[in-house]
């Protein structure tokens, strides 16, 4: 089969599957208004990688199948793989942005990473190797869902009084039946297939209680049982315009809630079952960090050019970039596209081969974009909302600029370097950005999409090799003495 059209991908969600919103079942996801702009974004990622020219930078011949499939299932066997990758993923987070972080590159990484080290999956790998690849040929998106649902965090899931997060309640011959819930499902109203998986941030304890909650596996959204619970939009119904808020109107992604209400799993899409260690050290165990983090810094930075190119667009219409201070906060921007550029390419530069087999981008570089970003994102949000100042908080909708005020509108919402109608949509646009509804899920989004910081910040600490470091303080601190005792 190889890549789809964007028409395809569209056919495809209208499967029946059990999507609610704001109370209601969503019977459509591709034409209801709430989710519509979503859908179509989806499309127009699948059909770039269907443009001519755009053929071998956003596919590449099946192993198995000879088809063309998208590129980011590739698993990276040389640097150069490398940067065909960041290629194809800065073609897709450049046209939405870098707003829709959840692409499908995402977990299509995720999944190349499992398949190249499928051994890891003890007596799954077998099934993890045949989703791989029929997720590559078939072109099909998914979305995971790796934590649960927060109950009691004091608690380690298999201990909390509230017997809520998805588990493996029995098993069958067919295979094994799930109950409870999952969180996060970002992009589950535009997906395929859903992916359970550990959360790296949460590790099982050994216990005979934990075994049931040590799940993995694949099955598409719309199967039986399956009920996703998506947040409610980010931009409201009944908005005047389509420019008033042109982010999320097409960028929202949507979010979701997933409830196994005693869902049948077959054995053949199982991937890790009742196995500890295999569930708390599987993304260790296939080295699939460093391949995943190349993804979302080359998303990140897509994200920072475009904040600092509304940022240059916003400063020209009134001229304030004249003034010191507003040149040392652009001057941020600039740095922090510089700083995440760098990583990326020190990241590919850097790469070795891992134990199974794939290029993997070096772990310091491409984990500082990690840590970085998000505080880089925020603060850009505060630099946009200073450079706006009241034009932000007054800004019309634009359906003003054709309504009964039109010619006070024409006359009143000029600036220096801007007529009024583009002055308009401008300021829409930079609101969307920095201080929507749509923005602030961003900010969140970017703050605890990589797992938890504090214990990821405590990883890193604890898994750093500080030893040469303090040796050299030690040293210097010797050679201060015995220059001492020289009278040096």
């Amino acid at each position: 089969m190889g890549i789809r059209t964007g028409a395809q991908v569209l056919e495809g969600l209208r499967d029946g599957r059990q999507l609610y919103m704001d109370g209601t079942l969503v019977k459509d996801v591709t034409k209801d208004p709430r989710l519509a702009g979503g859908a179509r974004t989806m499309a127009q990622l699948f059909d770039m990688q269907n443009q001519p020219e755009l053929r071998d930078e956003m596919t590449y011949e099946s192993p198995k199948t000879g088809e063309r499939v998208g590129m980011s299932f590739l698993q990276a066997r040389t640097r150069e793989d490398l940067a065909r990758k960041r290629g194809m993923y800065r073609r897709w987070h450049d046209h939405t942005l870098g707003m829709f972080g959840r692409a499908p590159d995402f977990v299509n990484v995720m999944l190349s990473s499992f398949a190249a080290g499928a051994d890891a999956f003890g007596p799954y790998a077998k099934n993890m190797t045949a989703y791989y690849e029929k997720a590559r040929d078939e072109d099909r998106i998914a979305t995971h869902s790796l934590t649960n649902p927060q109950v009691d965090r004091t608690h380690n899931v298999a201990a909390q009084a509230k017997d809520l997060a998805a588990k493996a309640v029995r098993e069958t011959d067919a295979g094994i039946i799930i109950r409870g819930a999952r969180m996060l499902a970002t992009l589950g109203a535009y997906s395929d297939d859903l992916l359970v998986m550990p959360a790296p941030s949460y590790p099982l304890p050994n216990t005979e209680e934990a075994k049931a909650f040590a799940i993995g596996f694949t099955i598409p959204v719309a199967t039986k049982g399956v009920k996703l619970v998506n947040r409610p939009a980010s931009i409201a119904p009944g908005v005047a315009s389509s420019h008033d808020f042109p982010l999320s109107a097409r960028f929202d992604e949507s979010d979701c809630m997933i409830v196994f209400d005693d869902v049948l799993v077959p054995w053949e899409n199982v991937l890790m079952y009742r196995d500890i260690e295999i569930f708390n050290s599987i993304y260790r165990r296939v080295h699939a960090m460093g391949a995943m983090g190349h993804q979302f810094a080359v998303k990140d930075l897509c994200k920072a050019q475009f904040m600092m190119s509304l940022a240059f667009s916003l400063v020209r219409t009134t001229k304030v970039d004249e003034f010191l201070h507003i040149q040392g906060m652009l001057a941020e921007l600039i740095n922090s596209v510089q700083v995440l550029r760098s990583c990326i390419l020190t990241g590919e530069q850097e790469a070795e081969l891992s134990p199974v087999g794939v290029m993997a981008p070096a772990m310091g570089p491409i984990g500082a974009v990690r840590y970085l970003f998000p505080e880089m994102f925020r603060r850009s949000c505060e630099i946009i909302q200073i450079i706006g100042a009241g034009g932000l908080a007054m800004v019309p909708s634009f359906a003003e600029v054709n309504g009964p005020l039109a010619e006070d509108v024409k006359t009143y919402y000029q600036a220096a370097a801007a007529d009024s109608t583009t002055r308009i949509r401008l300021f829409r646009l930079a609101v969307d950005a920095s201080m929507s509804t749509f923005s602030g899920r961003q900010q969140l989004y970017e703050r605890y999409f990589a797992g938890d910081p504090v214990r990821g910040a405590g990883n890193l600490y604890q898994g750093f090799d500080k030893e040469p470091y303090v040796a050299r303080i030690k040293a210097l601190l010797e050679r201060f003495e015995r220059e001492e005792a020289a009278g040096l």
